[in-house]
């Protein structure tokens, strides 16, 4: 028996669909941190882990629209969410960092 096809998702950057596993989910943590994982409870964003996904995302105002949070109350660090896409095993990107 075959498995079927892949799951797909849409970067929220570059809106390419692509297969799961090449995208990293973002969600919001606890205290409103931004936390890297695909099994973290809640709503997620799916991007590339491209800086110029990322960028893309920032400029098109894309991961509280995604993520359903107020603009205001999302604060994100883009350098450090950068620097934590290209090192996955980092998860969680809070407030000390």
């Amino acid at each position: 028996m075959s498995e079927g096809p892949a799951p797909t998702r849409t970067c929220v950057g570059c809106r390419r669909r692509a297969p799961q596993a090449e995208l990293c989910r973002l969600a919001v943590g606890a205290g409103g941190a931004i936390a890297i994982g695909r099994t973290l409870p809640g709503r997620g964003a799916w991007l590339h882990p491209d800086p110029g996904c990322l960028d893309l995302a920032r400029r098109r105002r894309a991961l509280p629209r995604a993520l359903r949070v107020p603009a205001d109350g999302l604060r994100v660090d883009w350098g450090a969410l950068a620097a934590r896409l290209e090192r996955p095993d980092a998860t969680v990107l809070g407030p000390a960092d």
